[in-house]
């Protein structure tokens, strides 16, 4: 059995931004790890400025808020 090839950055960039979610303005999430693995912090924080977009991490995953909208962390 063959494993399937990874996806590249840009791929997996154009497979995030162009999520249902994402394309409505909406709130996805990744794994931190996958991040990491697949981009690094500096191209994905590129990505996100960009965009405008925010994100926060929490537990291993990254929340992803993909619209302008002011991100507000409650208790």
């Amino acid at each position: 059995m063959t494993m399937p090839a990874p996806l590249s950055a840009d791929a997996w960039l154009r497979q995030l931004f162009q999520s249902q979610a994402a394309a409505k303005g909406g709130v996805v999430r990744r794994k931190k790890r996958d991040i990491e693995r697949l981009l690094g912090w500096d191209r994905f924080r590129f990505e996100l400025k960009r965009r405008g977009y925010h994100a926060v991490e929490n537990a291993g995953q990254v929340v992803i808020c993909c619209n302008q909208d002011a991100v507000r962390i409650i208790q």
